[in-house]
């Protein structure tokens, strides 16, 4: 009666629904991110679970759980015990030394002569003093930041809790979702994006997990082997920044070559040399072999996948973004599968 087309305002109302949902999305961001962080931890621990729940008797998953989180509390005690307390001691002894390295850079360089390579040294070393004095203290206040803050020990609480649900529970949520989708080529559709989406999650997690530990042994190994000072210390860094794509390994080659030279270490090109080495490795022979085929992005995607990812969340956008990619590629194959499906099906003989 107005003149207003129904099919536009239909769009229209689609459009700002849709706005709307991304805007709570955004706002409820740090909650969202705690459950997915805790989706991933469960599938990191679903191989195992899985694997006891079939051989335990009975149909409760309870068993099996117990034994999984008793396992994993007893493993980190251990590691905790055994390593945790050698890397706190070289963190202390390198957060002590800190003003002493940097008073280091700004000393000027000893050499003979006026050359050009003394003089463009002594500009990078003087650049480096300020852009190094400029990056440490920000992280530094940062870092004390967050571990002084009460959510990052309701983090650590929640995601072993909520993980505990997304196991016990996980098939009945499925369930409970397909029922809500109309019987027929869309719950199929759901089912196999559902299906697709456990196997790529799982394979992921499991990567990310074994390509941090290989990278944390082979640079503890390699550093205890050459006696570069806070090696363990230099390797735990190494295992968490390998979870970030892309950024992440080069952020941690920065750390160690600045840790390595500030120190007085006098073989810095064996570090440069054994990192570039194991880079070549740990990106072109371990992860293909232990990355899923669902989860092969062109490297031109990811590379946009991180830089987006970290401008819009920071390093939790980052973290996320691989999985996500991944994620959207799955659900445009299937779609893409429905649509040519529906399109070579025969047509029915009308005789």
């Amino acid at each position: 009666m107005l003149g207003v087309d129904s099919r536009v305002a239909r769009y229209t109302w689609t459009v700002i629904l849709i706005l709307l949902f991304i805007a709570a999305i955004y706002k409820i961001g740090e909650t969202l991110f705690i459950f997915i962080v805790a989706l991933l931890f469960a599938y990191l621990l679903w191989p195992l679970v899985n694997f006891l729940d079939q051989r335990l008797p009975g149909r409760s998953k309870l068993p099996s759980l117990a034994i999984v989180y008793l396992l994993l509390l007893g493993i980190l005690v251990v590691i905790g015990v055994e390593v945790g307390a050698r890397i706190a001691a070289q963190a202390s002894a390198l957060w002590s030394r800190i003003p002493e390295l940097l008073s280091r850079l700004e000393q000027p360089i000893v050499g003979t002569g006026q050359g050009i390579g003394i003089k463009i040294v002594s500009e990078i070393q003087q650049q480096l003093a300020v852009h190094f004095r400029d990056l440490v203290y920000p992280i530094s206040n940062a870092a004390l930041g967050v571990l002084s803050h009460a959510e990052i020990l309701l983090f650590i609480v929640l995601v072993p809790i909520l993980s505990f649900f997304f196991l016990k529970d996980g098939r009945v949520l499925l369930a409970s979702i397909l029922d809500r989708v109309s019987e027929g080529s869309r719950r199929n559709l759901v089912s196999e994006i559902a299906n697709d989406l456990h196997l790529l999650l799982a394979q992921y997690m499991r990567s990310l997990v074994l390509l941090g530990l290989a990278a944390a042994t082979a640079y503890a190994g390699f550093f205890a082997a050459i006696g570069l000072p806070y090696g363990l210390l230099l390797g735990a860094i190494a295992f968490f920044f390998e979870f970030v794509p892309l950024v992440g390994p080069l952020t941690s080659a920065v750390i160690i070559l600045l840790v390595a030279g500030l120190s007085g270490f006098g073989h810095v090109l064996w570090i440069v040399l054994f990192l570039a080495a194991f880079r070549i490795f740990q990106d072109y022979v371990l992860s293909p072999m232990l990355m899923s085929a669902g989860m092969k992005l062109h490297p031109l995607l990811v590379i946009f996948g991180v830089l987006a990812g970290s401008q819009i969340a920071g390093i939790p956008g980052a973290f996320l973004s691989v999985p996500v990619l991944a994620t959207l590629r799955i659900v445009y194959r299937q779609l893409q599968k429905k649509h040519m499906a529906s399109f070579c099906q025969p047509a029915s003989d009308p005789l």
